[in-house]
């Protein structure tokens, strides 16, 4: 009887915690875009602590200027298009880093480039833009949530079946696996397509050609040819034609922005 009652709470957690993202699609959540947006807090400030201890934050006024705009006129995009956004406390971290190939963006609207992502690609403002509004993307849509609640299905799941069979080393081994998978998950493709429509619609908006998104996944793919490729592409996977699926959006996301207008620049926090 225990056991069954335990696999009946595990499904019905799953069951009723369904939501919708932006685009529509269901998605399973487990914890709380709120909760998410608590520990991912919790993260970046141990992060930009640890890298301000290193001397590895940028602080030169010229690269500061020039991600401080494209970034700010993108969350004006993001905040008009998701008004809840206005509440979260968007900032980037400049991050010191001539090697890596990154950027991210954690719920609640705190990000991160590498210099690596920025020389690498030798990215234009427009690529810039498409790679900030698609990680900007991954907040609006409630994808860390998201993640973090496919590794707690898997836990529910093996913590269920360990308990079931009174194997305690499997459940405890089970709690330990989510709470890493939590960080190490790549999202889904579907949230990759979600955040790359999302993105472009955002850098549009804001004033940035969206051809450069397929620019940019062209860069991407000629630095890949290294040792397991960039690090950006181990948590962004790319299906084969995502540069098709990019450059066949042009034409729907200029009649959003005809004339290119630049958006007003939202006063993020450049973390220093």
């Amino acid at each position: 009887m225990i056991k069954h009652l335990i696999y009946l709470l595990c499904l019905c957690t799953l069951v009723a915690a369904c939501t919708t993202s932006p685009t529509g699609r269901r998605q399973l959540m487990l914890i709380s875009p709120e909760s998410a947006i608590v520990e991912s807090k919790k993260a970046y400030l141990g992060t930009v602590a640890e890298l301000d201890q290193q001397k590895k934050l940028v602080t030169d006024p010229k690269v500061v200027k020039r991600v401080q705009n494209v970034t700010g006129r993108l969350v004006t995009e993001a905040v008009a298009m998701y008004p809840n956004s206005a509440d979260w406390e968007w900032s980037v971290a400049i991050i010191d880093d001539p090697e890596t190939i990154n950027a991210w963006c954690m719920a609640g609207g705190r990000m991160a480039i590498y210099t690596g992502i920025i020389n690498k690609l030798d990215l234009s403002d427009d690529e810039m833009a498409q790679i900030m509004g698609h990680e900007i993307s991954h907040a609006l849509a409630n994808h860390t949530a998201e993640r973090m609640s496919r590794a707690m299905a898997i836990n529910l799941g093996v913590v269920a079946a360990g308990v079931a069979a009174d194997n305690h080393a499997v459940a405890l081994t089970g709690a330990a696996l989510a709470a890493k998978l939590a960080l190490e998950l790549p999202n889904s493709r579907t949230a990759e397509s979600e955040a790359d429509r999302i993105g472009t619609e955002l850098a549009t908006r804001a004033g940035y050609k969206p051809e450069a998104a397929a620019s940019l996944w062209r860069k991407m793919g000629e630095q890949s040819g290294g040792a397991g490729g960039p690090e950006f592409l181990s948590t962004h996977p790319a299906p084969g034609n995502r540069e098709k699926t990019l450059t066949g959006l042009v034409p729907e996301m200029k009649a959003l922005n005809p004339s290119g207008k630049k958006a007003a620049v939202y006063p993020i926090t450049i973390v220093q």
